[in-house]
């Protein structure tokens, strides 16, 4: 063996030891205070993605961007599975924690009526998919709002500010 290649095999070695220890580390089940800071880092994760999936269409409606059929059509299917999601990812109630959220408590009081707000963004993302395959800008545009107005539908009574 080469020089390098000895010091390879010493490097893999190496670090495999380490990751053997560090996942040694975490076969622990993980505690109730880790389970919450999990579920708020994913429902944050999901929420960035919906406005990350929104945000050409908001370019459009804000006539920075021109109209696109096509980009609409692909933000709102990406947007109509996000938020089939969302009740689900916010089933694990963290109040009770200290996590870094905007998320309002009576999410989990009201969660019938959060569940029905993520329905009512389903459906309105898949009436903006359908608006964009007819290509008609103004209509496309109409159910763009109707999008954000379900969005507003659920932060101003579940969001802090």
């Amino acid at each position: 063996m080469n020089g390098f290649t000895k010091l390879s095999v010493v490097a893999v070695c190496a670090l495999a030891g380490a990751s053997t220890t560090v996942l040694a580390q975490d076969a622990a089940p993980p505690t109730p205070e880790k389970l919450a800071q999990q579920a708020t880092e994913l429902r944050q994760g999901l929420l960035k993605l919906v406005s990350w999936s929104f945000g050409p269409v908001g370019d459009m409606l804000k006539n920075k961007t021109p109209f696109d059929a096509a980009v609409v059509q692909k933000s709102a299917g990406r947007i109509h599975e996000l938020a089939t999601m969302l009740p689900d990812a916010f089933q694990t109630d963290t109040r009770k924690f200290q996590v870094k959220t905007r998320a309002k408590e009576n999410i989990w009081t009201n969660l019938a009526d959060f569940s029905s707000k993520a329905d009512d963004l389903q459906k309105a993302a898949a009436a903006l998919g359908d608006a964009a395959k007819g290509g008609d800008k103004a209509a496309t545009m109409l159910a763009a709002r109707s999008v954000g107005k379900a969005c507003s539908g659920c932060h101003d009574n579940y969001r802090e500010n």
